[in-house]
């Protein structure tokens, strides 16, 4: 599927992301890796996150079962599935927020098991539903927070200029406080927290699934445009299938710590591969 039309099961066909923003000051990768940098630059086509054979246990419960994934250079998978299924667990296992069991995990084709936990976590974007802002920092110091942390003299301006790329103006935005924002708002500057220290992947937990539905589809488009423009390695966790096969160019279908089924959204509609991958789509009135 071409990188920049996304199947859309409300519209039946193809839609393009926004191109608007266009404008704004560019945010893009730097040419050299810095010294300190722990993440190789990957290459397109090459495998960003990997999970071999995963299994986490929380008690009794098995929320990973031997789960297997592969997210390459330049791509956005979602996971889908039920509470319960293992979506989030699966997310929180690739920055190490979370350890697993058993088996191995791979960013930039690096076991992190090997890796410092907290540089590993400052050079991975995350956005969590609630957007996670500081209340006590204004909008351009919780957005500068992660190239700070990394000691960049140019935080201030890579704040900046990712404030622009998600749509607010530095200049309206940048001393405004998180209680003044509209929760629109607030989730554009999580999202550009995300991106000021120029990570290469990025994992986004319920990102838009608090908003409401004229603001999560203007969030929803933003979000796309920045993917292509930037070149993202992204891993989004959503409940929302329609919303899945608007973002993702592949749709993981987790089920009891199991991934059923991953395929292009339209592969997925076609040829669902599992009883409770088709019961999925027909609950939420997606027709094949």
């Amino acid at each position: 599927m071409d990188k920049r039309t996304r199947y859309s099961p409300m519209l039946g066909r193809s839609r393009s992301p926004r191109t608007d923003l266009a404008c704004a000051p560019r945010l893009e990768h730097s040419t050299t890796a810095r010294p300190d940098r722990i993440l190789p630059r990957a290459e397109i086509g090459d495998p960003v996150l990997e999970a071999r054979g995963v299994v986490k246990r929380f008690g009794a419960v098995t929320a990973l079962d031997g789960v297997s994934l592969t997210v390459r250079h330049g791509e956005c998978v979602a996971l889908v599935g039920e509470s319960g299924s293992g979506k989030t667990t699966l997310l929180r296992v690739f920055n190490r927020t979370l350890i697993p069991d058993g088996g191995e995990v791979l960013v930039g084709g690096r076991d992190i098991a090997r890796l410092d936990a907290v540089r590993l976590r400052r050079e991975i974007g995350f956005v969590q539903q609630d957007g996670g802002l500081l209340p006590h920092w204004d909008v351009l110091r919780n957005a500068a927070l992660v190239p700070w942390l990394q000691g960049l003299t140019d935080s201030r301006s890579r704040a900046q200029a990712a404030l622009a790329r998600v749509g607010l103006s530095p200049e309206a935005f940048e001393d405004r406080w998180p209680r003044r924002l509209s929760g629109g708002q607030r989730q554009r500057v999580a999202i550009a927290r995300a991106l000021a220290a120029d990570p290469e992947v990025v994992l986004l937990d319920e990102p838009f699934g608090a908003l409401d539905a004229i603001t999560r589809a203007e969030l929803q488009e933003t979000f796309r445009a920045l993917v292509d423009g930037l070149r993202l390695t992204v891993l989004l966790v959503t409940h929302d299938l329609r919303e899945a096969f608007l973002l993702a160019d592949r749709v993981a279908v987790m089920w009891n710590g199991l991934v059923e089924q991953v395929a292009e959204p339209s592969a997925l509609m076609d040829a669902p591969a599992s009883a409770y991958v088709e019961r999925l789509l027909q609950r939420v009135r997606v027709e094949r």
